[in-house]
C-alpha cells in the first residue's frame, strides 16, 4: 500500500489536512472576509426563511425567493430615503448628549460627581474622545467599501437561492471526482459549520430581539428620546454573547446623565442588571446553554481572542467557530437543527 493510499485511509489525519487547507485559503482571502461572511449569513437566513414558509404554504421556491428579495430591496430603499436621515439626526443628538455630559460642570455639592469630574480632567478624556471621533470618521470614510461588500453579498446570495437546484446538481460532481475524498471532507466540515452556526446564531438572534425589546420599552418609560438609534445599538451589541448587554450600559449611562441626571443613571444600571440577569439565567439556559453549555469565563476569553483575530466580526462569529471546533474534536457535539436543506448536496455514498 502506497503512502498516498495510507493517507487516504487515515480519516483523522486526512480531515486535519483538509481543514488546514481551508483555514489557509480563508487566511489568504482575509481581505474578502466581510463579503464571505455576509454572503454566508444572507444565504443562511434566506434558506431558513424559505423552508419556514414552505412548512405552512406550498409556494414554489423561485416565487418565494423573488418575492423575499424584492421586499428586502424595497425596505432598504424605504429606509434610505425616509428613516436613515432621521436615524442620523438622532445619532448626532446622542453624540451631542455624550459630549454635553463631559462639558457640563458638575454640582459642587455632590462629592461623588466632584471626584468623577476630577478624574476625568486628569485622564484628559476629552482628547481621547476627540481621537476616537477621528477614528470613527475614518471608519465612516470606508462606508463605500462596506456598502459594496453588502451589495455584492446580497447579489451572490440571490443567485445562489434562485439556482439552488443547479448548485446542488453541480456540487454532486465534485463528490464523485478523482479527488472525491477531498471534497467529501469539505462537505463534512461545511455541514458541521452550518449546523453549528445555525444553532448558536439562531439562539443569539432571539436573545438579542428579546433584550432589545425589553430594554427599549424600559428606556421609553424612563423618558429617552433617541429610541430608534438606541434600539439599533442595543440590538447589535446584544448579538455579542453576554458581553453585549454589559457594554451597552456605558453609552446609555452617559446619555441618561445628560438627560436626567444621576437618578436616570441609576435607573439605567438597574435595567441593565435586570436584563443581564434575565439573559444569563432565563434566555441563555433555555436557548444557548442547552446547545453549547459554555461557561461565562470561556465566553469572554473566546470573545477577546476572536476580536483580535477577526476584528469586529470575531465578536459575532467567535462563539460559533469555537463550538464548531468543539464538535469537530468531539469535545461536545452540537445537536442538529433543521436550518438548511440537507438535500441540497447529499452526503457522499
Amino acid at each position: 500500500m502506497s503512502v498516498y493510499e495510507k493517507f487516504i485511509q487515515n480519516e483523522r489525519l486526512r480531515r486535519f489536512f483538509v481543514l488546514a487547507i481551508v483555514i489557509f485559503i480563508l487566511f489568504l482571502a482575509r481581505s474578502m472576509i466581510t463579503m464571505i461572511l455576509l454572503t454566508f449569513i444572507f444565504t443562511f437566513l434566506a434558506l431558513h426563511f424559505v423552508k419556514f414558509v414552505q412548512r405552512y404554504l406550498k409556494i414554489p421556491s423561485l416565487i418565494l425567493v423573488l418575492a423575499t428579495y424584492s421586499l428586502i430591496v424595497f425596505l432598504v430603499y424605504l429606509a434610505i430615503t425616509k428613516y436613515v436621515p432621521v436615524l442620523i439626526h438622532q445619532s448626532v443628538q446622542m453624540y451631542n448628549s455624550v459630549i454635553h455630559f463631559y462639558q457640563t460642570p458638575t454640582d459642587d455639592h455632590n462629592q461623588l460627581l466632584v471626584v468623577i469630574d476630577n478624574y476625568l480632567e486628569k485622564s484628559n478624556l476629552m482628547s481621547q474622545i476627540q481621537n476616537g471621533a477621528s477614528i470613527l470618521l475614518r471608519y465612516v470614510q470606508d462606508i463605500g467599501s462596506i456598502g459594496l461588500s453588502f451589495i455584492l453579498s446580497f447579489i451572490l446570495s440571490f443567485f445562489f437561492m434562485i439556482e439552488k437546484k443547479q448548485m446542488a446538481d453541480f456540487s454532486k460532481l465534485f463528490l464523485k471526482s478523482d479527488f472525491d475524498w477531498f471534497f467529501q471532507d469539505i462537505y463534512f466540515f461545511a455541514d458541521k459549520f452550518v449546523n453549528t452556526f445555525g444553532v448558536v446564531m439562531e439562539a443569539q438572534f432571539f436573545i438579542a430581539v428579546v433584550n432589545t425589546g425589553i430594554t427599549t420599552i424600559c428606556l421609553a418609560l424612563i423618558g429617552f428620546h433617541q429610541l430608534p438609534s438606541l434600539a439599533i445599538m442595543i440590538f447589535i451589541l446584544s448579538l455579542i454573547p453576554v458581553a453585549g448587554v454589559i457594554i451597552s450600559c456605558i453609552p446609555l449611562s452617559f446619555i441618561a446623565y445628560s438627560e436626567g441626571g444621576i437618578n436616570d443613571v441609576i435607573y439605567i444600571l438597574v435595567v441593565i442588571i435586570v436584563v443581564h440577569l434575565f439573559e444569563s439565567y432565563v434566555l441563555n439556559p433555555k436557548f444557548m446553554s442547552s446547545k453549547t453549555d459554555l461557561p461565562i469565563f470561556y465566553t469572554f476569553v473566546i470573545l477577546l481572542i476572536s476580536e483580535r483575530l477577526f476584528g469586529v466580526w470575531g465578536l459575532i462569529v467567535g462563539i460559533p467557530i469555537f463550538t464548531f471546533f468543539l464538535d469537530i474534536l468531539k469535545v461536545k457535539p452540537i445537536h442538529s437543527v433543521s436550518v438548511t436543506e440537507k438535500s441540497s448536496v447529499p452526503p457522499p455514498e
